[in-house]
């Protein structure tokens, strides 16, 4: 049996940088215990997709006019970020390994945006999904959000285009130091088949007044069922959305589904 096409195969060029994981449905282990135990709309979430996380460990500042950046790989004081600033060392290896046509052309690691306070981060990454796929990049759902930092989402057609990863920052606070630690995500990459974003599909929601029979029983399935129980438990809805995963197992390929469950093939770039 021939092996199946990854859902997303992930470049990481950066030395030393930690490769994509698939997301943890317990929120990395800050999900409460309820949570984790009878909310599978959250352990859901939590777990649909990779975690990315920052190259390095990196330190970013805001005064309010200007970012200036520390970097672990670096033994440097405060630098001010005015344009951009390469990866240290990344340029020259990048250039030893590129086809003369695209030599220069290596990503920066953190570019200043014009918005104030904005900063674009490179995760170290390229990425080709499926085709018909592409990756939503969001902040980690269901995840503390680091104090100071927000983060912008964007939905990048990685089976059309092959490029950097990049993630824009906002800082949030001026004069206090936001830490990006390599052990910890800074970004989730969740996959979106393409028909989920077309106009037609999003513009055909309805809005429907009153229920019909077939609604009223689906609503009593979902409540009125559980609570007339003598003994009311919790966890319903995700007993059965368990069940019905591990029977559309049982009539799943174990490649196939080892593909559509996400195991991402991460490789390294050539030189890089």
């Amino acid at each position: 049996m021939s092996q199946p096409t990854p859902p997303v195969r992930f470049h990481a060029l950066l030395p030393g940088q930690r490769p994509p994981a698939r997301a943890d449905r317990s929120g990395l282990g800050t999900l409460p215990i309820r949570a984790w135990r009878y909310c599978e709309a959250a352990t859901t979430a939590a777990g649909l997709g990779w975690h990315l996380f920052p190259p390095t460990c990196l330190r970013l500042m805001w005064d309010g006019e200007r970012i200036w950046w520390q970097c672990d790989t670096v033994n440097e004081d405060w630098m001010a970020l005015d344009d951009a600033a390469q990866f240290p060392g990344f340029s020259d290896v990048f250039d030893a390994a590129a086809p003369p046509a695209l030599q220069g052309f290596s990503p920066p690691l953190l570019t200043a945006l014009p918005e104030s306070g904005v900063v674009q981060l490179w995760t170290g990454l390229m990425a080709q999904s499926a085709p018909g796929w592409s990756l939503l990049l969001r902040r980690p759902p269901n995840l503390p959000p680091a104090p100071g930092l927000d983060a912008f989402e964007g939905l990048v057609e990685t089976d059309a285009w092959f490029g950097p990863l990049f993630l824009n920052l906002r800082l949030t606070r001026t004069n206090e130091v936001v830490t990006l630690r390599p052990e910890w995500p800074i970004a989730l990459a969740q996959p979106v088949p393409r028909p989920a974003y077309a106009e037609a599909w999003l513009n055909g929601a309805q809005m429907v007044e009153g229920f019909s029979e077939m609604d009223w029983a689906g609503y009593d399935a979902a409540v009125g069922v559980p609570a007339r129980e003598a003994e009311h438990r919790p966890g319903h809805y995700a007993i059965a959305a368990r069940k019905r995963r591990r029977a559309e197992d049982a009539r799943s390929c174990p490649f196939h589904h080892a593909a559509r469950l996400g195991l991402a093939a991460v490789t390294s770039a050539p030189a890089p």
